[in-house]
């Protein structure tokens, strides 16, 4: 239960500010949210997102106009279209009779560092917002940009309102950023794939990060990893209610919480912990093979710089047994969208590797075991290893960490793959 006169920072992505109508109903749970209970007003930060489906048209226009655009500004273009929102959302609480205004960028201000388009927040100056919400009205802050150094607008990058409001809320010392999105919160799996599926009342920022960064839609990685480095609670909630619906303190979604809170909730009888919190899966990976790599130092460096320098991520690795003549096959995995920019830049650079062939595969998938519990337990890795084989599905590469284990496959197994893991660990919601 919330004490009174918290301080609340609430996100809205573009799905739940997609027309005037949506706009109306995110701006009645904000409204509640403020007027608290017991006549105790909570004071209320919001972030918005562009309308869904908005920065893609901005992004065209860009493109139109100089296929060869300024980065600078492009960011004034696409940051139009939270700024719209942020306006539409204040207008819409003042016709529901509460206080509200909204806080540019640049107003506030966010001062961010780094290229544009893909900035990254460094500081916030928010005195004149916290004394705005303390004198009881609701600040309206566009997500997704702020101002460089240079004074101009710039954006933080897809994602970025999520950034956004992390940021705010640890900049205003928020009690809580609630995160509301088209789900009710994070689940063991994709509910569309595992209908026992279950919604986890609070995961580790830790175990969130693992998730985001194998597959889970649910939060931007760069906002969890934020978070973490603040101490921001998130919690993640659905926009799409009732009218009529409790508030988010009555009825939470999945709260993102430090390892310390987790073990109070546990040891308070709030929530069981799990050896295994979630399954995740990505269909965004594409296998790489060079074979006849020369069996000798450096050779892998060789390989993998030109791929960093061109920041193309590599993900699984295995490099197999030498063969006779002191060579090897080497495997890795990249992001499907840079397939061809990694073969070409491999093919161009063939001779001074010295492979023999490359041979791609984008039809695969990973699958993800994610969590703490993995830390002081065994046998997680041979749980999932053998669930997989007794169903024949066919394990062509491994990675690690702490917390984590995934696995790359056909594509075609993927929702296989996640039911029967799922099962494994135990993770089926009763009947």
């Amino acid at each position: 239960m919330t004490r009174p006169n918290q301080r609340i920072v609430m996100k809205f992505g573009g799905t739940s500010m997609a027309g005037t109508e949506r706009i109306r109903r995110v701006a009645n749970i904000v409204r509640a949210q403020a007027a608290g209970k017991d006549g105790a007003r909570n004071e209320v930060a919001v972030v918005v997102s562009a309308m869904a489906g908005e920065t893609d048209r901005l992004i065209n226009f860009c493109r139109e106009a100089n296929a060869l655009y300024d980065p600078a500004e492009y960011d004034v273009v696409v940051a139009s279209g939270e700024q719209v929102t942020s306006g539409l959302l204040a207008l819409t609480l003042q016709s529901l009779g509460c206080k509200a205004r909204s806080w540019l960028g640049w107003q506030i201000p966010v001062k961010t560092v780094e290229a544009h388009s893909k900035a990254r927040v460094e500081t916030i100056d928010a005195p004149d917002m916290i004394a705005s919400m303390e004198a009881g009205e609701v600040a309206v802050v566009p997500g997704f940009q702020g101002i460089s150094p240079e004074g101009r607008i710039a954006t933080l990058g897809r994602g970025g309102s999520d950034t956004s409001a992390v940021a705010v809320a640890a900049a205003v010392k928020a009690d809580r950023c609630d995160i509301y999105t088209d789900v009710d919160g994070v689940y063991t799996t994709d509910p569309r794939i595992v209908a026992k599926a279950r919604k986890l009342k609070a995961v580790t920022y830790e175990e969130m990060l693992e998730l985001a960064s194998v597959g889970a839609k649910v939060l931007q990685t760069r906002s969890v990893g934020l978070a973490m480095k603040e101490g921001v609670r998130i919690q993640v909630l659905s926009s799409f209610v009732g009218d009529d619906a409790v508030s988010a303190d009555e009825l939470p979604g999945t709260l993102i919480v430090s390892d310390e809170e987790m073990d109070e909730l546990v040891e308070n009888g709030d929530m069981e912990r799990q050896l295994v919190t979630g399954i995740a899966h990505d269909k965004n990976e594409a296998k790489i093979i060079l074979t006849r790599v020369p069996d000798k130092p450096g050779a892998v460096a060789d390989i993998f710089a030109p791929l960093a320098d061109a920041s193309i991520n590599v993900d699984m690795i295995i490099q197999n047994v030498g063969r006779d003549k002191g060579e090897t096959d080497v495997t890795f995995t990249v992001p499907q969208s840079d397939l061809a920019r990694a073969q070409a830049l491999l093919e161009d650079r063939a001779e001074a590797i010295g492979f023999n062939r490359i041979i791609t595969d984008s039809h695969v998938a990973k699958i993800s075991v994610v969590g703490v519990g993995m830390k002081s337990h065994a046998g997680v890795a041979s749980t999932m290893f053998r669930a997989l084989s007794d169903r024949g599905i066919n394990i062509q590469a491994i990675s690690t960490s702490e917390i984590k284990v995934s696995v790359m496959i056909d594509e075609d197994e993927t929702e296989l793959a996640v039911r029967v893991l799922h099962t494994a660990y135990g993770l089926d919601a009763e009947d």
